[in-house]
């Protein structure tokens, strides 16, 4: 084989992701059925997957070198691991929020009893983006693709800073599969291209920017973190066969803001926090809700869990919070997100 005296730009690869209706069957491109839309994600790259697989390379007695007879590999035991970031727009926002929370349609939100959900080989004919085949588009064109079925968004997190972009609202996600790998999927046509639906954090009003119950926030920069993991188990020959939303579901935030007149006691009330209670919510909004097409995210409850000094143009104070629940049978919303 000569050399292909061939090379591709690394822009020239997408990130696509699609709403995937039955367990163990990727959602199939341009053809099939059900055939949902591909979406491509505004990112800044595509990156490396973590494909988790396992290998053994000891030596076996009686040599001193790794024969190859020694050597083992598995794919199927595996939790495959695909991490992304960039620009947040409407189309791939509304997928991943709605996979991550379990809402079908904005406002997105889990309610503070929020119980632990399962998908099995068993599971067909989804809907309410349950579950998601992902796709690796080469620039290459064909049958290069890599192939990622049975996913799901597990960490999201968005941000924005005032300083860069004019505050236009980025995402990092993380996603996870627990099934086999098509490293040649078919070349994939993106049906939804990126769009120029931006969000900004201009777009707060000021008496909707509050923090633990403090409102008129000036806000340099912010950070959201949900996560509402999966763990697999059962093993087949495709992988494993059973998908569980499992373990804490929480959701953090921290921001930059300004040291002024409001935020001036915020020390003392992180000192004075009462054990077993909420020191309010946490709203960046246009409105006191969180609504379709716009921005906006929502802790009914939450709590100071740090306050520090920063030292800038004018002194800031960084803030952390938690989301916390209403209790363990009420529907209130632990977190809330709009876009």
């Amino acid at each position: 084989m000569a050399v292909s005296g061939t090379a591709y730009d690394p822009k020239g690869f997408s990130f696509l992701v699609a709403e995937q209706d039955d367990y163990g069957t990727i959602n199939p491109n341009s053809s099939g059925s059900p055939d949902n839309a591909y979406i491509a994600l505004d990112v800044d790259s595509i990156g490396s997957p973590n494909l988790a697989i396992n290998q053994t390379l000891d030596v076996r007695s009686g040599s001193r070198v790794l024969q190859a007879t020694d050597f083992f590999q598995d794919k199927l035991a595996s939790v495959k691991e695909i991490s992304v970031s960039g620009t947040a727009t409407t189309e791939g926002l509304d997928l991943l929020l709605s996979n991550l929370t379990g809402t079908a349609s904005a406002p997105f939100s889990i309610a503070s009893n929020v119980a632990t959900s399962s998908l099995s080989t068993g599971t067909t004919n989804q809907t309410g983006q349950q579950l998601l085949s992902i796709v690796m588009k080469s620039a290459y064109g064909t049958t290069a693709d890599i192939a990622f079925m049975d996913c799901f968004c597990t960490s999201l997190q968005l941000s924005g800073d005032a300083g860069t972009e004019g505050g236009r609202i980025k995402f990092s996600a993380t996603f996870k599969s627990g099934s086999a790998v098509d490293p040649a999927f078919a070349t994939t046509t993106i049906d939804t291209a990126i769009t120029a639906n931006n969000y900004y954090m201009s777009a707060w009003d000021a008496d909707d920017r509050i923090i633990c119950g403090v409102a008129n926030a000036v806000v340099s920069s912010f950070s959201l973190d949900i996560i509402n993991d999966v763990v697999f188990s059962g093993l087949t020959p495709a992988g494993y066969e059973v998908a569980t939303r499992s373990g804490e579901v929480s959701s953090t935030a921290t921001f930059s803001v300004v040291y002024d007149n409001n935020f001036k006691g915020l020390f003392n009330t992180f000192d004075d926090q009462t054990t077993g209670a909420s020191q309010g919510a946490t709203l960046m909004a246009t409105d006191d809700t969180p609504s379709n097409g716009e921005f906006e995210f929502k802790m009914a409850n939450s709590v100071l869990t740090d306050v520090s000094f920063n030292e800038g143009s004018v002194m800031m104070l960084d803030v952390s919070v938690k989301a916390v629940g209403a209790g363990i049978g009420s529907g209130t919303a632990l977190i809330e997100v709009s876009c």
